[in-house]
């Protein structure tokens, strides 16, 4: 960092080296749209421009959120990683390191970038936006941390604390009713109904060998299953068998 004030973060006239600092851009309708769904007014809109940029449109003059997206899922951590210890003084470590994997996977990430229509502001190439871009998991997760790395640069650590919590919402507290490791969860719930363990079963394996994705199907004998990604086999069986025990536990509409 250039210049830290010290309670705030990265002062308003001097964000973090190596990132935008111009004030003067203006902002597309569908940017100042989401700019004021977020919550946040920019001193430096190339911050938020950048954020929001994919790589699919990137030039040398026009860079991605790749970087953004770097430091953003670190202010991420640290901010949710703060907020569990703060909220819950009995958890144990392993704990709150599943609440947190919970509340900080692309999936997560995703969501909350759903539910403030981030996709309405993203910049992309149009092969990438004709292919459903908009709607990706990924691109929409990597915006949602760029977008918080963004805030952090252009206001400080409680500023990007703030858009947090608030786009956030209630899934933190929630996180502590999914405390337990999901695939135990899940075992016991369909064996004290007289059923067999869940079976799981890896459905592919794709991406490079430092970023891989793993897809696994977690199934019962009712035939009742659910699939799930993620960047190691045993978070993807973590996810799964989380989201087929919400859908057996949540009570069904009349």
């Amino acid at each position: 960092m250039d210049r830290v004030k010290s309670e705030s973060g990265p002062s308003q006239d001097q964000p973090c080296r190596g990132l935008p600092r111009s004030a003067s851009r203006g902002l597309s309708p569908e940017i100042t749209a989401f700019c004021q769904r977020l919550g946040h007014r920019f001193t430096w809109p190339d911050l938020l421009v950048e954020a929001l940029t994919h790589s699919s449109v990137s030039s040398p003059t026009r860079p991605s959120n790749q970087r953004l997206e770097f430091l953003g899922d670190r202010v991420l951590g640290l901010v949710v990683a703060e907020e569990l210890l703060a909220a819950d003084q009995d958890a144990s470590e392993g704990e709150l390191a599943l609440r947190f994997n919970s509340l900080v996977r692309r999936e997560t990430c995703a969501d909350v970038a759903r539910q403030l229509e981030l996709g309405d502001a993203l910049r992309m190439g149009r092969a990438e936006m004709l292919s459903g871009g908009r709607r990706k998991d990924a691109a929409l997760a990597d915006a949602m941390e760029a977008v918080i790395a963004a805030v952090f640069a252009d206001a400080g650590f409680f500023a990007a604390r703030s858009v947090v919590l608030a786009a956030w919402g209630d899934r933190i507290e929630r996180s502590r009713r999914d405390a337990k490791d999901p695939k135990t969860a899940l075992q016991e719930w369909v064996q004290s109904r007289g059923h067999s363990r869940p079976e799981y079963s890896l459905v592919s394996r794709d991406g490079p060998d430092h970023a891989p994705a793993f897809t696994v199907r977690v199934s019962l004998e009712s035939g009742q299953a659910a699939t799930a990604q993620a960047r190691s086999k045993k978070l993807a069986e973590q996810n799964a068998a989380r989201d087929l025990l919400r859908r057996l536990t949540e009570p069904r509409l009349s």
